[in-house]
């Protein structure tokens, strides 16, 4: 027995510190194994025949000259798929693996090819004769809304589905609203422009089963859509996460896993597959596009009294995740702001323009926009502040959502507005250096014509899947001694995808056991389900389900310790056993040649579906709010934007890690702000025109302005450590902010994004 000793220090790691991330320095070297450079002795590469139309009926395919040509293992066709010929990632699973009789958007799958190389790959995809009758491509979200059945990509009609609102009666406000001010806001389709493209490796095991090594967002529901589409049951297959290179919503949906496991079944050898940046924007989803009406009421003072409103959100030919993006706008579709009388038509609606799914923020970033616009519109409207007309309208502890949730435990709003409005201004333009004027060392100008702005934008976003989802995570927490000291492995199927999960984890670990070594063991479905990483849920949910696991261990520890020392009083501290503030035991005595492991579940607290008709309900588990200022310059001749500076205030309820909490709120923004004045995927009659990263404008170092924070915790009860999810809100409020500051340097109504200069210039 161990003489006691003081207290023990601190472990050093744990919630609250930044330890650096595990593969930092590996990615930032160029060393990091992405999914892409995954290679096996031996391996195939795969490739996968587009459809170059939005719309068109397979006529027929000779996949003769293919198959004939040398190094070629395999040409396959839907015929060819050895189990369900339809996926999803929500119910109705409506996505063909490969195209059945007719194609219904550009770049879906028709055709496979295995091959020695990849070059041979692509000759053979290229010998693929298809006979196309080209059909006329029903591109027009409205249209489908107005005439479903006739405009219908689907069997089951045009409309993926129609979630209304319903608060007080709109008609009565609108009849007495001395100020109404109404307008038309439309969001273009962004992409989630993640660096590292579609990539996996398919691996032929002995019985016919399957290994499958994927850049993913959620194992498990890959593998369960995975499974019925190859014959295989799920106990056949096992799941690995390869190194993700960004995902943001863009690999919640399948790419190439089905196509890859039925070459390497097919063959007999292990197959990679790898988008190239062209295929990758036919790979994945994009976030809807969206067309939204609203019209305000409000008192003289600025009040709102009623909210009108309408939003579309296109989600191209298949399902994906357009009903939960529906839900979103439909339940945020008016923000955090108290509304007495409201009525939101929330429709997602099928087309032949490009799939369109999760991204970041998604559903709320849309409305987001559009109710943020309108805020402005009545603070213009009763002459008052940006700032004031959002302070006596926003809510505040017990306040309603439009959906009647009451609102618990956030930051009071008008707080943080005040708080925001209080922060410092940018020094004023100084044009003696080009790199700080619109246009850049392009010298489109030297400070004539450029005109500063400054807007402001709110933003409130629901944590973890709402609407009655069973959202849980799954997480196996093991403390052994190794080399005579103690260590913990912790293993859980979460998708670290660049966001910093697995610095989280060990921390987590590190504060509940008080040890230092902690080891995270590769994702993989040998655990069970963590859910997605997306909704800002994965720190809440795995992080919730790794503390449960090891405060279990925890007390399987102690009940061991006090039977050897016959004592009730001991406590684990730090690492140590602890009675009385001294030291009794150590790890290492108690724990001996028995390792304790154990594996829990979490769940948050439940949610419900919104009521198909008055849209009430308590849909949501956590909401987060964020505000930004941004400050512009704008050369209003050329129509050129320069964002100055952005400052944000956010609530995140507890300061898990303060510098990857900063990254995700820099890296929030700078998507927002790509969103803002530069973002977007062109489409003409279904047709991508600017696939690639040349056209496809991103925001670079040069664009994204430093930024001021100022990050609050106010604690949630109901989270694990008081936590609240951070990752999405700062998306949705830094895109209206940084347009209501263009609309201030410039005057014009810019109704939709990304502000183009042809938008700002005069004609």
């Amino acid at each position: 027995m161990t003489s006691p000793t003081r207290a023990p220090e601190r472990t050093a790691g744990g919630i609250g510190d930044s330890p650096l991330r595990p593969d930092g320095t590996l990615k930032v070297a160029g060393e990091f194994a992405y999914s892409s450079d995954l290679w096996m002795d031996g391996m195939l590469w795969g490739a996968t025949l587009r459809s170059p139309h939005a719309r068109a009926r397979i006529v027929s395919i000779d996949i003769g000259p293919a198959l004939a040509t040398s190094g070629v293992h395999a040409v396959l066709t839907h015929e060819d798929v050895p189990g369900h010929k339809l996926y999803g990632l929500d119910e109705p699973r409506d996505q063909p693996v490969l195209a059945i009789g007719e194609v219904r958007h550009q770049g879906e799958p028709v055709a496979l090819v295995a091959a020695d190389h990849p070059e041979i790959a692509r000759r053979a995809m290229e010998r693929i004769a298809v006979e196309w009758e080209v059909l006329e491509p029903i591109t027009d979200a409205r249209a489908v809304i107005a005439d479903p059945e006739r405009n219908r990509v689907q069997e089951r009609g045009g409309v993926t589905r129609h979630q209304p609102v319903r608060v007080g009666d709109v008609e009565k406000a609108r009849a007495s609203a001395p100020v109404v001010v109404s307008g038309e806001y439309e969001v273009g389709i962004q992409d989630q422009a993640f660096l590292g493209p579609e990539s996996g490796l398919a691996v032929p095991v002995t019985g016919g089963g399957l290994e499958l090594y994927v850049s993913t967002q959620w194992v498990h529901n890959d593998l369960a859509q995975i499974a019925p589409c190859l014959g295989l049951d799920e106990s056949r297959i096992r799941m690995t996460l390869a190194g993700v290179g960004g995902a943001f919503g863009g690999r919640e949906d399948l790419s190439m896993q089905i196509h890859a496991g039925m070459l390497a079944l097919r063959t007999g050898r292990p197959v990679k597959m790898s988008y190239n940046r062209f295929e990758s924007f036919f790979g994945h989803v994009h976030r809807h596009p969206a067309l939204m009406r609203y019209e305000y009421g409000a008192d003289e003072d600025g009040r709102l009294s009623y909210a009108d409103v309408e939003i579309v959100l296109d989600g191209g030919a298949y399902t994906s995740s357009s009903k939960a993006v529906v839900g979103n706008a439909a339940s945020l579709g008016v923000g955090p702001y108290e509304i007495p009388n409201i009525r939101i038509d929330a429709y997602g609606v099928y087309t032949n323009n490009p799939p369109c799914g999760a991204m970041r923020g998604f559903g709320a970033v849309q409305a987001c926009f559009a109710y943020e616009s309108m805020m402005d519109k009545v603070a213009a409207a009763c002459g008052i502040s940006p700032v004031e007309v959002r302070r006596r309208n926003a809510v505040s502890q017990g306040s309603k959502l439009a959906t009647g949730q009451v609102i618990r435990s956030p930051a009071p709003l008008a707080g943080m507005l005040d708080r925001l409005e209080a922060m410092p201004m940018p020094p004023a333009l100084d044009a003696s250096d080009l790199r700080d004027l619109p246009g850049g060392v392009s010298q489109t100008t030297h400070g004539e014509g450029v005109v500063r702005g400054v807007g402001y934008g709110v933003g409130i976003k629901n944590i973890c899947f709402s609407e009655g989802f069973d959202d849980y995570s799954t997480a196996r927490v093991r403390l052994e001694l190794i080399a005579g000291a103690p260590a913990v492995s912790v293993h859980t199927a979460a998708a670290e995808v660049g966001q910093g999960l697995v610095t989280v984890q060990g921390q987590i670990a590190r504060t509940e056991l008080g040890v230092a070594d902690v080891t995270i063991l590769p994702a993989d479905n040998r655990v069970g389900d963590a859910g997605s990483s997306s909704a800002s849920r994965q720190t809440y949910m795995s992080g919730g389900a790794v503390r449960e696991a090891c405060r279990a261990v925890a007390r399987r520890l102690l009940d061991r310790a006090r039977d050897r020392h016959g004592r009730a009083d001991l406590a684990l501290v730090d690492g140590k056993i602890v009675a009385s503030g001294a030291v009794v035991a150590s790890l290492e005595e108690v724990l001996g040649d028995e390792p304790i492991e154990e594996t829990r579940e979490y769940r948050h607290l439940p949610t419900y579906p919104m009521d198909p008709v008055t849209g009430q309900a308590d849909s949501h588990t956590q909401l987060a709010l964020c505000v930004h200022r941004a400050v512009v310059d704008v050369d209003v001749e050329l129509g050129l934007v320069k964002v100055v500076e952005l400052a944000a205030v956010q609530d995140v309820g507890k300061i898990i890690n303060r510098l990857s909490l900063e990254g995700q709120i820099h890296g929030g923004t700078a998507q927002g702000l790509g969103l803002a004045v530069m973002e977007e995927i062109v489409v003409t009659d279904g047709l991508v025109r600017n696939p690639s990263f040349t056209d496809y404008l991103i925001p670079t170092i040069l664009d994204m302005p430093p930024m001021r924070l100022d990050i609050l915790e106010n604690p949630d009860p109901d989270a694990p450590y008081g936590l609240r999810g951070a990752g999405e809100p700062p998306t949705l409020s830094s895109t209206p902010a940084i347009v209501a500051a263009v609309r201030d340097a410039t005057g014009r109504p810019l109704t939709r994004v990304p502000v183009r200069p042809e938008h700002i210039a005069p004609a």
